[in-house]
């Protein structure tokens, strides 16, 4: 649920959950202010329990969160990497397999930009991992014919070395890409943290402090809820995973071959 959602719609579940909360527990807190002292001791002990667990469990998933957000970075710039290592060694192999696998590989590193803009487990992303397994089928053919044509030469063996690491990145990235936290324990933060907010709401209201203390601290838990779920979604959220390598490896594949086709 929370991966297809934009950012505004997130933003408003996460702030009417814990704001909710928040509002409910300092409209409850008046009312025992009123009828009893009895309830502010274990009140306080709560909250203030709640709130360590509630902090520990945000600042874990957080750090797991960034964690995965680097990883998809750093498979975004390896795929770019053997892509262009790919198209640098077709450049070596012999006609009429060198032209055909250039463009292919353009082709390739287009649909691979196009996985940046798309979300993980949708339909049109598993329809663009399809494109790439084709062009990748016909990539290894050609690779296969000019194997076959030079079994000697040098070149399309090397071509071959990176034309595999290739593919296999493929299945990193796209790996990487779904690779997230499951629903159950997003909601389970989410909850845990409304739960602590509203229980300090509560407690500051039992004893009268105002509701400065209480709106700072519905805003601050807000804003990390949202963005440990918002790192967790590469393509929807305001924190994306940038395809600026694979656009610098585009500008250079609509440049002429720098290595003429050999004899």
């Amino acid at each position: 649920m929370f991966f297809t959602l934009n950012t505004w719609e997130l933003a408003l579940i996460v702030f009417a959950i814990v704001g909710g909360a928040a509002v409910v527990a300092v409209v409850a807190g008046l009312y025992l202010r009123k009828h009893s002292h009895a309830y502010r001791e274990p009140i306080g002990v709560l909250q203030g329990a709640l709130l360590g667990i509630v902090g520990l469990i945000l600042a874990f998933g957080l750090t797991l969160a960034v964690g995965r957000y680097q990883d998809r970075r750093a498979d975004v710039v390896t795929d770019a990497n053997t892509i262009g290592t790919a198209y640098l060694r077709a450049q070596t192999i012999a006609e009429p397999q060198r032209t055909a696998s250039l463009a292919l590989l353009r082709r390739y590193n287009d649909l691979a930009i196009r996985i940046t803009g798309e979300i993980p487990g949708s339909a049109s992303l598993r329809a663009t991992a399809v494109q790439q397994d084709q062009v990748q089928q016909r990539l290894w053919r050609l690779a296969g014919e000019a194997m076959n044509a030079r079994p000697r030469d040098t070149a399309p063996r090397l071509y071959v070395d990176s034309l595999n690491a290739m593919i296999d990145n493929q299945t990193v990235r796209l790996s990487g890409l779904n690779n997230r936290v499951p629903n159950a324990v997003l909601w389970l933060e989410l909850f845990g943290a409304a739960l602590a907010v509203g229980l300090l709401g509560l407690y500051l209201s039992v004893l009268g402090r105002g509701l400065v203390p209480v709106i700072a601290a519905t805003v601050l838990v807000s804003f990390l809820v949202l963005v440990t779920f918002d790192l967790d979604r590469p393509t929807r959220g305001l924190i994306k995973v940038p395809a600026t390598p694979l656009l610098a490896e585009k500008a250079v594949m609509s440049l002429p071959p720098a290595a003429p086709a050999p004899r």
